[in-house]
């Protein structure tokens, strides 16, 4: 690889092996100074950890990395921001119980002339202009365990902003946000490129890249399998071919069935106190029924009141016409499973094995008398890792060592594993990439096709038209509107969302 001058960065022949797998292999990649170069792939080609390698989190196990035509050794995240890269990473990094205004200049804080004190006042004064930049309006003196998935992701990018740096990392920055605030972080990554920084972007929505990226950059299987310029791309199904390495036949897999079965579930005047008021709804067997809405909406804090991670004030939520008491526990023995929107937080134990992981929830299920069989859940984890198609090299396999869309296919194996008859999915292919979320999708088709009922929460547009029966619209913590699969679009969706519909 040649270095020229409005290179900014560059890896040669970079490798990573970890235990049991060779994670990235003999990768030659480059940055031009003012470029959006985007980095695509299934989950576990490769794309977070070369990410984490400039970001000096791992060390490369073989090749070098070149900064402005230097080599560079990056022997921790501190050298990293120092050298001038700042990262997004996917899955949230905030300190939970410290300011947001602190999470975004860890490590920066400003300090008092001559003493060794932080300047609160203007601490916050900074994290607030931080904050507007992306578009967040939460207040900065507030702590981080008190935000939702998407504000922790504005948080995330503010802080990853406020460096000021000339590289900046962005691994899948949009898959919790609205469209509004997707809009808005467009014009803000216009605007770096005007100021020539680069930026690598990883991302699983494919519209979204050629919007933005100037180049595109596949990797499969921990090896680069193709560079190209955004505008000589032609057909995106190339793009997809070459990433998963397979034609995808159908991505959007519904097969709608004409006759309904009966109402699985069903919610009466549902009301938490603030936020959510007054809420019917009701899923039948054999049906998806879509929850769209903006972020702040209350739709997580409405499945989490059904599931009962979060006690509700009036209202009962009836299964099958019965009401049942509403704490998880409960809901999972009546057979209802719940695929939540923090996958490492709510989703899954992150320092117990796949195996474990897969089992957990549905042991009463599989061994109704309390005798374990270790043949028999071998046989089940195996099966569900290779029908989801699980990217591990062992079912010992903890977790946090998993690309965060097999950390998803880990906790919708979970899930399956209790033959539920109602499953709750909230942003179910979030993070997850293309070839994948054909297989979620069509996974979703067969499970309504044999009875069972969905509950689906996404901020993706397209797949809550596509895939759902119904759709309800919440806006503050209200259902505002009930739509059917017909008459639904994304321009009406949006009105309702925001306000501007007829109630």
């Amino acid at each position: 690889m040649q270095h020229t001058s409005d290179t900014i960065l560059e890896f040669r022949g970079i490798s990573k092996d970890f235990p049991g797998i060779r994670a990235l292999n003999n990768i030659d990649f480059d940055l031009k100074k003012g470029e959006v170069h985007a980095l695509i792939g299934e989950n576990g080609a490769g794309k977070s950890t070369l990410i984490k390698i400039l970001a000096g989190v791992f060390p490369p196990t073989e090749g070098q990395i070149y900064y402005k035509g230097e080599k560079v050794t990056i022997s921790s995240p501190k050298e990293g921001i120092d050298l001038g890269i700042s990262v997004i990473y996917q899955e949230i990094t905030l300190v939970p119980y410290i300011s947001i205004a602190k999470n975004i200049f860890l490590g920066r804080e400003p300090h008092r002339k001559y003493l060794p004190f932080i300047d609160y006042k203007r601490l916050y004064r900074d994290a607030e202009k931080a904050l507007q930049k992306v578009g967040s309006s939460v207040d900065p003196k507030a702590k981080a365990i008190n935000l939702g998935v998407a504000e922790k992701q504005l948080v995330e990018m503010a802080r990853a902003f406020s460096v000021s740096a000339p590289i900046i990392v962005m691994d899948e920055p949009t898959a919790t946000l609205t469209q509004r605030e997707i809009r808005n972080l467009f014009q803000l990554i216009k605007g770096f490129k005007k100021e020539g920084i680069s930026i690598i972007y990883i991302s699983h929505r494919l519209e979204e890249i050629f919007e933005i990226a100037d180049r595109i950059t596949v990797l499969r299987d921990g090896k680069i399998v193709e560079t190209l310029n955004v505008d000589e791309v032609k057909d995106l199904n190339h793009i997809i071919r070459l990433m998963v390495g397979r034609n995808i036949l159908t991505f959007f897999s519904r097969n709608f069935l004409q006759e309904k079965g009966a109402i699985v579930l069903e919610t009466k005047n549902l009301t938490r106190e603030g936020i959510i008021n007054d809420v019917n709804l009701y899923v039948r067997s054999g049906e998806i029924v879509g929850l769209a809405g903006l972020v702040g909406a209350g739709r997580t804090e409405l499945v989490r009141c059904i599931f009962g991670v979060d006690s509700h004030k009036d209202g009962e939520v009836l299964f099958f016409g019965n009401k049942i008491p509403t704490n998880p526990v409960k809901s999972v023995i009546a057979g209802i499973g719940f695929l939540p929107e923090d996958r490492k937080t709510d989703g899954l134990a992150m320092i117990l094995p796949i195996r474990e992981n897969i089992l957990m929830a549905g042991l009463r299920k599989i061994f109704p008398f309390g005798i374990l069989n270790g043949r028999k859940e071998s046989k089940i984890v195996n099966q569900y890792v290779k029908t989801l198609r699980i990217a591990t090299p062992s079912v010992m396999r903890i977790p946090k060592y998993l690309s965060g869309g097999n950390q998803q296919k880990v906790i919708v194996a979970k899930w399956l594993c209790t033959q539920a008859k109602l499953f709750i999915f909230d942003e179910p292919t979030r993070g997850i990439d293309v070839g994948a979320k054909a297989e979620i999708y069509q996974l979703m088709n067969e499970l309504v096709n044999q009875g069972a009922a969905i509950l689906m929460i996404s901020s993706e547009l397209p797949e809550v038209l596509n895939m759902s029966d119904r759709i309800y619209v919440m806006r503050e913590g209200r259902i505002v509107k009930e739509l059917a699969r017909e008459e639904a679009n994304q321009e009406m969706l949006l009105k309702y969302a925001m306000g501007s519909g007829e109630r």
